[in-house]
């Protein structure tokens, strides 16, 4: 049915079953219509329209019926989408007035030329193919096709299929300003050739047709199918019927005025038909020739292909060489794919195939991880590649051509589905990041031949010139500008472990968590806080933090209360650790089974689940914790031996006759009064000074709290709260003490809650406390009780190391302004976190512009920094070749269904250099193959 519907009624492959019923009935259709149309003048008329019509992206006419809705102006993807959302502003990616208005001036202006031509100019009398009235359209659409194919090749790196470079692309591209700097005259090249192929060309084509003389002989059903191909292909695919009516308008000047008999009788329609038909097998021929030769000289001349066979099989196939050349030809006249037996030098007639391979709906994948950066930049790349195909810098476009796009270490497959007129429709897959040896070493055959055809020299010699790797399956096309994410990691030697920098840590943290606590009361007082269930991410979108800094107690433990005057701050406990006894019983063994873990994420996590303390227990007080989150992390990370009796709950006290304990609830706390109106903006919540730490020890902290710096961002965050606040006001409230005494109160809370009261002491100890992984401290179940304040305590220590990270690399910030300016920047541009949380994927789609993530290598021994940066960059695209895709698809699905042969070490999945045949498994449909990321079918706009 496929095959019908492209060479005998002029339509294109399609994406879907569905699609291809539809457009297979209604083109049917049309062909039995001009049959039983008496005139022929209303047989160009209705052939003109119906193939104007039917070449058009019809599947958008559904959603131009629709009620429209609002969309964003750019291309972001929304959370949990397959596809992305291409530009909607933008001519062409969605049916609109602007698209309507264009199509329906061409379709008239096609109906007018073609009506008048037939009916002043078709004469039958008109014998002479050289004097008749064809004869200057004839002239016209030679040099159309001229043109257009200079032009087209001229937009690639290579011409003449590959085998030389191209001299006027740009060389040694070392940015994107650079790249388009170079490429303005090839982009006025690809403006005329844009305008003579979807403009001029489909007009010189119907005026070519609506003169013939065999339109009177149309009555009949060769001729009629004929025309209506003809008429369909001219807008279907203008620059294959460019090719294939210059074909026949050279034979008709080679027979100058002889008549052929037999060619002659068949009518313009058949013609082009039969040359259509020809052409392509012949280029399917060429291609899978290729292919065998690529099979039979690799599996010799590449040692790692070479087997204990291999002569024996180069020796047979040279014998039977009729037979091998009968096999290929066969293969392209059948249209089938050519089989080579577990890739072997065997090759057989494989079973027909449509040219998009697999059965099931585009977009099945198997998801992992790292599918968020396809997904991301599919987008992106959907516009780059609108432009590359009006441009023609891919070359020519055609259902079943596969391009491969190369950038770091992602790969990207792209396969085109259908083409028509003014669109064409792929799906993109994302293949899997360099992990396997295999895919490493095919990955860097891709890189050398990208680098031999867009980072050569200047100036190039003769053997240079030539393209080296003419035999690879991969042939470079054209570099896109794409908005991705570039991926830069660093050892952190000499940062992570300086004792200067520790020491600057303690000090950075406090002056974050100030930030973000006087941040926090500004969000709230205008409204727009972030939901706390939903967790937030930097910039305040929501995202999700680590498992273990999410989850926090739901049923508080009982209020005990320590009260003290001291230095005008009363500090009150509402939640105790201190009779907790965790994991410990008699029956530990320090040299036998090890006790399970207690961290914050256990600790938090059991209580949200309704168990309590005791039931679950702690460990023994003074024990040291032999087991963390990660089973390589030193002794020194640990918190240090807490002695008996401080706060730990021992000696056990009765809790009814102590006069200094007793009960209160968070509710009876003192009322604050502030001294300036301002200040109850920026109050924090009751619950938050409820520590249960001593007054004492508060006290013995309080020269760590930076006034200065919370006197400076006071007056930084006023002005944002009331807009009219004057000079006395700001004064006012930053002598606020009370104000002052309150974030002093919580945020040194929070310091002692994380363990972090005494200098930093170790990168594994850092480590911990950025994943979330708290060793146990006597106000941590306090703090992991209220999860706000404990986000922004893990935010404000992620933020901290950011700015350590930043200063040992950039230098020291000499200013508070430069201090304030980069948590704007932070909490602006950036997510700081892992890569295991959901907030780091969903910064990822929403396409934030940093993101840092600190990792630790266990084999290595090292800690590392990540920084992930979104800018534009070049993506390597080229040109594979289809039959061999084709071929080792073929044998892959023959192999697993029918051989049953699924061992993962099998030879016909091992690296091939030449034909990427580990790439190529990779990006087959599952479940035979396994890309990471696969796209719905994406319609691009080409005009």
């Amino acid at each position: 049915m496929e095959q019908v519907l492209v060479f005998g009624l002029g339509g294109s492959p399609m994406s879907s079953n569905f699609r291809l019923l539809l457009m297979f009935a209604v083109s049917s259709g049309v062909a039995v219509s001009n049959y039983f149309i008496p005139s022929t003048l209303g047989v160009v008329l209705f052939s003109t329209a119906m193939g104007f019509l039917l070449s058009l992206d019809l599947s958008q006419v559904g959603a131009l019926c629709h009620a429209p809705r609002p969309e964003c102006k750019d291309y972001g993807l929304r959370r949990g989408r397959s596809t992305p959302r291409p530009l909607s502003n933008t001519f062409g990616w969605k049916l609109g007035c602007r698209e309507v208005l264009l199509y329906a001036s061409l379709l008239l202006a096609a109906l007018a030329e073609a009506g008048l031509l037939h009916h002043f100019d078709s004469s039958p009398e008109s014998q002479s193919f050289v004097k008749g009235p064809q004869a200057p359209v004839s002239y016209l659409l030679l040099v159309l096709f001229s043109l257009c194919w200079l032009l087209r090749e001229i937009q690639g790196a290579y011409v003449c299929a590959g085998l030389f470079l191209n001299p006027v692309y740009p060389k040694g591209m070392s940015s994107v300003q650079t790249y388009k700097q170079k490429n303005r005259g090839l982009f006025i090249a690809a403006a005329i050739r844009r305008v003579l192929l979807y403009l001029v060309s489909p007009f010189a084509l119907i005026a070519f047709l609506s003169m013939d003389k065999s339109l009177q002989q149309l009555h009949g059903v060769p001729l009629s199918v004929g025309f209506t191909r003809a008429f369909r292909v001219a807008w279907q695919s203008s620059e294959d019927a460019l090719l294939q009516v210059v074909v026949v308008i050279i034979v008709r000047l080679a027979a100058g005025n002889n008549r052929l008999p037999g060619w002659d009788s068949l009518g313009t329609g058949i013609q082009l038909l039969l040359v259509g038909l020809l052409m392509d097998r012949l280029s399917q021929f060429l291609a899978k020739l290729k292919f065998t030769l690529t099979v039979l000289v690799t599996s010799w001349t590449e040692k790692k292909q070479r087997r204990q066979s291999a002569g024996t099989l180069l020796a047979l196939n040279a014998s039977l060489c009729p037979l091998l050349l009968a096999v290929v030809t066969l293969s392209a006249l059948l249209s089938a794919p050519l089989l080579p037996l577990f890739t072997l030098p065997i090759f057989l007639v494989g079973f027909p195939r449509p040219r998009r391979s697999w059965p099931g709906p585009v977009g099945t994948a198997c998801p992992c991880p790292d599918s968020i950066f396809y997904q991301q930049m599919s987008g992106s790349l959907a516009s780059a590649l609108k432009t590359a195909f009006a441009r023609g810098s891919l070359g020519s476009l055609a259902p079943g051509t596969h391009f491969l796009g190369r950038f770091q270490d992602r790969m990207v497959w792209i396969m085109i589905l259908e083409r028509g007129y003014g669109y064409c429709t792929v799906n993109i897959k994302g293949l899997e990041l360099q992990e396997t040896s295999c895919h490493t070493v095919e990955a860097r055959r891709v890189d050398e031949v990208f680098e031999a055809a867009f980072e050569r020299p200047e100036r190039l010699g003769l053997t240079q010139g030539l393209n080296l790797h003419w035999a690879n399956s991969l042939t470079p096309c054209a570099a896109l500008a794409v908005r991705v994410y570039s991926d830069a990691r660093n050892v952190l030697s000499g940062i992570i472990d300086s004792h200067d920098n520790l020491r600057k840590l303690q000090d950075d943290f406090l002056k974050a968590l100030v930030w973000l606590l006087l941040r926090y009361c500004v969000k709230k007082h205008k409204g727009s806080l972030w939901s706390c269930d939903e967790g937030t991410g930097i910039g305040g979108r929501k995202s999700q933090s680590s498992q273990q800094a999410q989850t926090a107690c739901s049923q508080p433990p009982e209020a005990i209360v320590v009260e003290s005057k001291v230095s005008s701050l009363r500090f009150r406990q509402d939640s105790s650790s201190m009779t907790s006894f965790g994991d410990w019983s008699d029956e530990d063994d320090l040299f036998g089974p090890q006790p399970a873990r207690r961290t914050v994420a256990l600790v938090t996590a059991e209580a949200q689940s309704g168990h309590t303390m005791l039931q679950t227990g702690a460990s023994l007080p003074g024990s040291v914790e032999m087991d963390s989150l990660f089973e390589n992390m030193a002794l020194s990370a640990l918190q240090p031996l807490q002695p008996l009796g401080l706060g730990i709950g021992m000696p056990a006290v009765d809790k009814g006759h102590n006069p200094e304990i007793f009960k209160e609830s968070p509710g009876s706390l003192r009322q604050l009064t502030f001294s300036c109106p301002l200040s109850e903006v920026f109050n924090l919540p009751t619950g938050w000074r409820t520590a249960p730490l001593l007054p004492s020890r508060l006290l013995q902290l309080r020269p760590l709290f930076p006034e200065d710096w919370f006197r400076f961002a006071l007056s930084r965050f006023g002005p944002v709260v009331q807009s009219d606040t004057s000079e006395d006001m700001t004064k006012a409230l930053k002598e606020d003490e009370t104000l002052k005494d309150l974030h002093a109160q919580v945020a040194l809370s929070c310091l002692v809650g994380l363990g972090a009261e005494s200098a930093f002491t170790s990168p594994s100890y850092i480590y911990r406390l950025y994943c979330g992984d708290v060793p146990w401290t006597e106000g941590l179940e306090w703090l992991s009780t209220s999860k706000e304040l404990y986000q922004l305590a893990l935010r404000a220590f992620r933020f901290s190391f950011k700015l350590l990270f930043d200063q040992a690399s950039l230098g020291p910030m000499e200013s508070p302004e430069d201090m304030f300016s980069a948590l704007e920047e932070y909490e602006r541009d950036w997510y700081i976190g892992l890569v295991s949380e959901k907030g780091w994927h969903d910064s990822v789609l929403q396409e934030k512009p940093f993101l840092f993530s600190l990792g630790h290598d266990l084999s290595m021994g090292t800690y590392t920094g990540r920084v992930l940066s979104l800018q534009e960059q070049l993506v390597q695209v080229g040109r594979l070749n289809g039959e061999g895709v084709r071929g080792q698809w073929a044998n892959l699905s023959w192999e697993l269904l029918y051989a049953t042969n699924d061992d993962e070490e099998r030879y016909s999945i091992q690296a091939h250099p030449f034909m990427l045949r580990n790439l190529t498994v990779q990006a087959a449909d599952p479940p035979l193959g396994y890309p990471i990321y696969s796209s719905a079918p994406l319609h691009f706009p080409c005009l």
